[in-house]
């Protein structure tokens, strides 16, 4: 009842399409995540605590977005309820720190972060943090939505291969002897 990546003569076309676009999805968020990083990194905020829990939520965007790679490629529901809660979590943080950002620019760059950038370009720097938190948080909600297709494609090809499983089986036993036939 997993997302399989086999593109088996059982899976419909569309449920191929959205798994590929799931993939694409999941690669672009890993991209983003990555380029959070790189710009945070860029502000030089590891000494403050707030320029480490950007960093770490980044991290976690990313490894949400691996998960989703797996559970794309696995049959199991454990990966499937990882992704799940990892994307959750990090679209609600994401949506914050977007709107935090965007909000109080200045008074987040000089209050809350010890940067040793000038001032101009750490608001630039930081504007551009909040636009790709703004995408990530986008992308992470259709990332959402293309799980759970995938996961109603699964369990519809699923449920039909056991509804066919099913009719052949009970035309099976009623060709067998039994005093009560069924």
């Amino acid at each position: 009842m997993g997302l399989s990546s086999t593109a088996s003569s059982d899976m419909s076309a569309a449920h191929y399409r959205t798994h590929k676009i799931f993939l694409l999805s999941n690669y672009i968020l890993l991209g983003a995540a990555s380029s959070c990083i790189f710009l945070t990194l860029s502000l030089r905020l590891i000494p403050s605590a707030i320029g480490f829990l950007l960093i770490l939520l980044q991290a976690l965007t990313i490894a949400g977005a691996i998960s989703g790679c797996a559970a794309a490629n696995s049959t199991s529901n454990k990966w499937y309820g990882t992704h799940m809660v990892a994307t959750v979590l990090t679209a609600i943080l994401q949506g914050a720190v977007a709107i935090l950002v965007f909000s109080r620019t200045s008074e987040f760059l000089l209050g809350g972060l010890r940067s040793y950038v000038r001032v101009d370009d750490g608001e630039i720097i930081l504007r551009m943090v909040g636009g790709l938190g703004v995408a990530i948080f986008c992308l992470e909600w259709v990332v959402l939505a293309l799980a759970f297709v995938l996961r109603y494609y699964a369990y519809v090809d699923g449920d039909c291969g056991r509804r066919n499983a099913k009719v052949q089986s009970d035309e099976e036993m009623k060709n067998w002897p039994w005093p009560f036939q069924v």
